[in-house]
């Protein structure tokens, strides 16, 4: 079992940043993925970035264009997602993943295994 706590969500005006962070803990592997997906209220969840532990490797959605930048801690094992320019219709629960698998794809729901609660993140205009 995984667990992942997710905080920094909160209120901020648009073009302002936040910083939301993820900490697994429990069993976790050293071949791992972590993403952060967001649901914003009536839509589908929706696939922001993740990264891969054993390289670093990153992956985006494609409207993050450049604003949000995931990072981790592996000492800590947290991953980060730092938003910067945000814009109401980035507001959303943002939701922390993980999984251990060997996938084709990491930008899907279906690919991770367990997921945290959820931050709220609200933009005002």
């Amino acid at each position: 079992q995984v667990q992942l706590v997710e905080s920094g969500g909160g209120l901020v005006q648009a073009g302002g940043s936040l910083r939301l962070s993820c900490a697994a803990s429990g069993r976790t592997f050293f071949y791992h993925v972590m993403g952060w997906f967001r649901q914003a209220p009536g839509k589908e969840r929706e696939f922001v970035a993740a990264i891969r532990r054993s390289d670093d490797r990153t992956y985006y959605g494609d409207f993050v264009m450049g604003r949000f930048t995931i990072s981790r801690d592996n000492a800590k094992n947290t991953v980060y997602l730092q938003m910067n320019s945000l814009k109401p219709e980035d507001t959303a629960v943002y939701y922390c993943a993980y999984t251990s698998a060997y996938r084709d794809s990491y930008t899907a729901t279906k690919s991770y295994d367990y997921w945290g609660q959820g931050t709220q993140v609200t933009v005002s205009s």
